[in-house]
């Protein structure tokens, strides 16, 4: 941003903050009823942070008078007007962060072939980059002390540690592990060189109330595995990202060890006001993680983008977005003792779900929202992507200041903070229904209606409450194979298939529990629902209840913040006797990075072909996503997650059956061991404090080549804008169905043996253990490529059945499809996708779009699409076509074995209608969805880069 010249359009409408002295765009003196001086068509808060970011950006190119009369004008123009937004700033995670940085430097490679100085390419809006917003489990239910049957361990007779009553010499290096009786920490991994004397480190005693010590680090275990697993397994990646901050201006770095991306936006880098060249302005943002709406919850305007968008947006490139529509969510009523945040977050993503408000803005008032803690409105705005909302924004209010002097504000910023957003009427009182804006539609929700529930066994809209839970999952069983059911016989339904694990007897079942993880995404932000798990968990431990020791439990709290908050509190060691140990910060087991279940635990499932379950607190868990062989998947409360781990079963009526019983004899229920409300927020006032952040700040200051590839984006960008050229005879490379997700194309995960990257990867001579995931190669085209379509739950009509295959239609062979698509483009074939409904939903990732580009496909007819993949694929130069109003491929009789022609006009316009003709003598009509005169020019430059890369050059 910069300041403002007397030629500026708006000039008149800068004022002075008392405070400070600051200026700022004050758009009450447009003196227009329509911002909200009068009582009628008030602007909702959301759009007038829109309308500050038009004015103050207003330059005569991207951001014209006309679009900052169109926000003004939004009761009329909404849904209908296109308006750029600039963002105050840009958050980058690693998956998408590093192929960012990579773009820039294969951008500047570009420049520079043409003669101009390289240095030109340089972000312009302030742009941060997260390192360690992603891991991988590698070991599990590490550092737990050697207690007698502490729960969710190896049993005694594993024991490889020293015992807490009788310090011993450490293990000998041959193969043991530290650890205590859990032994996760394998010398082998540690990698610490041996003495040169030759002894082992001397021994550690283990004192009351401190983390288990590694003997060959002298240091806590878990850390150990946090910070030295991410540095070797990524090494070269954090020199990338090191490079990024000097090579680029205007890049920052946050380094590794602080947390996941939208939870380091929350607690360090959020700002609520911007202040720059003298000038006070809203804090907005937009990233590269689809939970970067969670800091809408704080009342700053942000929401996900793909890696593309925000690549533009680096640049200096405005977002264009149609003017949204605004739904009102009232919240009334009061909230039940029993239900947490996260019943209240799935119970709002039911309603609203239901309501049908994809695309739209929601923002919440009425007196229920003076209920929810700033934590809690965090947590429901984490959620809106799965109701398929831009944002959930709760405007700042007393609750929110509150909120932020327990953090990093000073009490003169707060002055100022609050000052600023009174005078431009972004500050609430919800209380006071004179202040509530008018909304586009307004959705009343109950808060006193809202009871525990989990969602799945395969879906979050898949809603039901604990207490039917038992029942509900039998049905699934009785089910047919859908969204819920699984088809088991009558008579296998009682199959029970016992095995051993570390020398003990178990037993497997339908609804066994097999996976349990309090992750990151959803929960870390929210300490209520946290500590409300921590002290159950103590609870439970008294009570001593345990974990059975072959259920794959973990805790990544995606922030070294929750951590802090858990050992201050006291229950961070009952959750690690249950087997919750803390393994790292960020994505793990939602992105299917657990650790292998146990063989054992394997073949008894395969053996009894059982429905096994995970369960987890995140918002993600689809059929295999977790584990190949773990079909039933729930969404839970942390605590909830705690409980059916105890339990060690979904099967179960907390009401009415125990989750355990003691050592000696008594049987101990749920209601037992569940905290109270009072007790929950009492220490949770008790511990979230200023130490917290200051912690945070402290270590923010203290921190301070078969992965990277360079792009061929770039490699033919010629300066002059090709003209339109229709497509001509292409095959279908895939004929998809309906609710084909960002899962089934993105790489993600870990990379399978059999797979086209893994034989990439052993070209190069790496053995499988060297291959990483998807995530750590995220930087190389030539993996991601391999892996786009690589879903083992890919559902490709022309094979059949499940899987990463495909039909070479010239030769009738059946392929990878990385395979397929690279003799179609070593004979020179264009390559299409045919789909159904709701094409490219879920998660924003750039590969989503940059993996098909890569494999050849130049357009995809669907019947609809998801609109943030929709823009991605437009931002990557392909094309988004969708059948006309009650056409698809079945009811056009298209076999998908065709040849497809897709003429183009001399000119495109938004919307433009095309037709397609076969090789079989068909042709039918598709809309094409540029919505905007500016997707036309991104398609028409080849995609969104080489549209920016020509700017330069020009």
């Amino acid at each position: 941003f910069c300041f403002p010249s007397a030629e500026h359009p708006y000039s008149h409408l800068i004022d002075t903050l008392e405070h400070g002295g600051l200026k700022f765009f004050n758009p009450q003196k447009f003196n227009d009823p329509r911002y909200g001086e009068f009582r009628k068509d008030k602007l909702p808060l959301s759009i007038r942070v829109l309308l500050e970011a038009a004015v103050r950006n207003c330059d005569g190119f991207y951001t014209k008078e006309g679009d900052v009369q169109s926000i003004l004008d939004w009761q009329q123009q909404q849904n209908k007007a296109e308006v750029p937004f600039s963002p105050a700033r840009v958050l980058l995670q690693d998956f998408t962060g590093i192929p960012a940085m990579v773009d820039l430097a294969a951008m500047r490679d570009a420049v520079a072939k043409h003669g101009l100085d390289p240095s030109l390419v340089n972000p312009k809006c302030p742009t941060d980059l997260i390192v360690d917003h992603s891991l991988q489990i590698d070991y599990s239910k590490c550092a737990i002390q050697n207690a007698p049957n502490p729960g969710g361990g190896d049993g005694p007779n594993q024991s490889h540690g020293p015992s807490r009553s009788t310090p011993s010499r450490p293990p000998s290096r041959g193969g043991s592990q530290c650890g205590g009786q859990r032994g996760s920490c394998s010398k082998a991994a540690c990698n610490d060189p041996p003495s040169s004397s030759g002894q082992s480190p001397a021994s550690v005693q283990q004192i009351e109330n401190t983390p288990l010590l590694c003997p060959f680090h002298l240091k806590p275990v878990s850390e150990i595995r946090t910070v030295q697993n991410l540095y070797l397994t990524v090494a070269t990646l954090l020199s990338a990202k090191q490079w990024c901050s000097k090579a680029f201006k205007n890049v920052n770095v946050v380094p590794p060890d602080i947390g996941a991306v939208h939870q380091v936006n929350l607690e360090y880098l959020s700002r609520v006001v911007q202040i720059s060249n003298g000038f006070i302005y809203p804090d907005s943002v937009v990233g590269t993680d689809s939970h970067t709406t969670m800091i809408n919850g704080l009342g700053i305007l942000g929401w996900g983008v793909g890696g593309i968008e925000s690549e533009a947006v680096m640049l200096g490139q405005p977002l264009s977005l149609t003017l949204p529509q605004v739904v009102g969510c009232k919240l009334l009523g009061t909230i039940n003792p029993l239900t947490t945040s996260i019943d209240i977050v799935l119970g709002i993503t039911k309603h609203l779900r239901q309501a049908g408000i994809a695309g739209r803005f929601v923002e919440f008032f009425g007196p229920g929202v003076s209920q929810l803690s700033a934590p809690d409105r965090t947590t429901i705005a984490n959620m809106c992507p799965e109701y398929n909302a831009t944002v959930s924004f709760f405007p700042v209010d007393q609750v929110t200041l509150k909120h932020f002097k327990k953090t990093n504000f000073t009490q003169e910023k707060l002055e100022v903070l609050e000052s600023y957003l009174k005078a431009v009427k972004l500050f609430r009182s919800y209380e006071d229904p004179s202040e509530d804006p008018e909304y586009s539609e307004v959705i009343e929700i109950n808060l006193s209606s809202m009871v525990p529930y989990v969602s799945g066994p395969k879906r979050a809209q898949d809603r039901v409450a604990v207490s039917n839970m038992k029942e509900d999952f039998q049905s699934c069983l009785d089910e047919k194979v859908g969204f819920k059911g699984f088809n088991i016989s009558k008579e296998k339904q009682e199959t029970r298939v016992p095995f051993l694990h570390c020398g003990q007897k178990y037993e497997l079942a339908h609804g066994s529990v097999v996976i349990a993880a309090v992750i990151s995404c959803t929960n870390n932000c929210n300490p209520s629902v946290m500590l409300t798990a921590g002290l159950m968990a103590k609870k439970a431990v008294e009570a001593g209840l345990v974990v059975k020791p072959y259920i794959r439990t973990s805790l990544a709290p995606g922030s070294g913040m929750v951590t802090h908050y858990l050992s201050t509190s006291g229950v961070l060691p009952f959750l690690s006797q249950l087997g919750f140990e803390v393994i790292g910060y960020g994505c793990a087991t939602c992105v299917g990075n657990t650790a292998p279940l146990k063989e054992t635990v394997v073949d008894a499932i395969k053996q009894g072909d059982l429905v096994t379950c995970g369960v987890l607190s995140g918002n993600r868990h689809f059929e295999g996503r977790l584990c190949d062989c773990v079909r039933a998947n729930y969404l839970a409360s942390p605590p909830l997650v705690l409980a059916y781990a105890i339990a060690g079963t979904v099967g179960i009526d907390f009401e009415k059956e125990p989750l355990g019983v003691t050592p000696e004899g008594k049987e101990v229920y749920l209601c037992d061991i569940w905290p109270s409300r009072e007790e929950v927020q009492q220490t949770e006032e008790d511990t979230i404090i200023s130490s917290i952040f200051k912690d945070l700040r402290g270590r923010m200051e203290v921190r301070r080549r078969t992965f990277i590839t360079a792009p061929v984006f770039f490699h033919d960008c010629s300066k002059e804008v090709p003209p339109p050229q229709s497509i001509e005879n292409a095959h279908a490379l895939l004929f998809l169905g309906d609710k084909v997700t960002t899962d089934h194309i993105s790489p993600a995960g870990s990379i399978a043996r059999a797979s086209a990257a893994a034989k990439y990867l052993q070209s190069k001579r790496l053995a499988p253990r060297e291959f990483n995931s998807y995530g750590a190669r995220r930087g190389n085209d030539a993996v991601m490529t391999r892996g786009t379509f690589a879903s083992i739950k890919l559902q490709n009509r022309f094979i059949g059945k499940s899987g990463p295959k495909t039909l070479h239609i010239p030769s009738g062979q059946t392929l990878d499809v990385f395979e397929a698509a690279e003799r179609y483009q070593r004979d020179g074939i264009p390559l299409i996708i045919l789909a159904g409904k709701d094409y490219g939903s879920g998660n924003s990732r750039d590969w989503v779009a940059k993996g098909p580009y890569l494999l050849g496909v130049r357009a995809v007819i669907a019947e609809s699409f998801e609109k943030l993949h929709k823009n991605q694929l437009v931002g990557m130069g392909i094309m988004p076509l969708e059948f006309l109003p009650g056409q698809n491929a079945d009811s056009l009789e298209l076999s998908g074995k065709e040849k497809f022609t897709i003429t183009l006009p001399d000119t495109l316009s938004p919307r433009k209608q095309l037709t397609v003709t076969t090789s079989q003598g068909k042709s039918f009509i598709v809309t094409a969805l540029f919505d905007t005169e500016m997707d036309v020019t991104f398609f028409q430059h080849g995609g969104l880069l080489r549209f920016v890369a020509r700017t330069f050059l020009k």
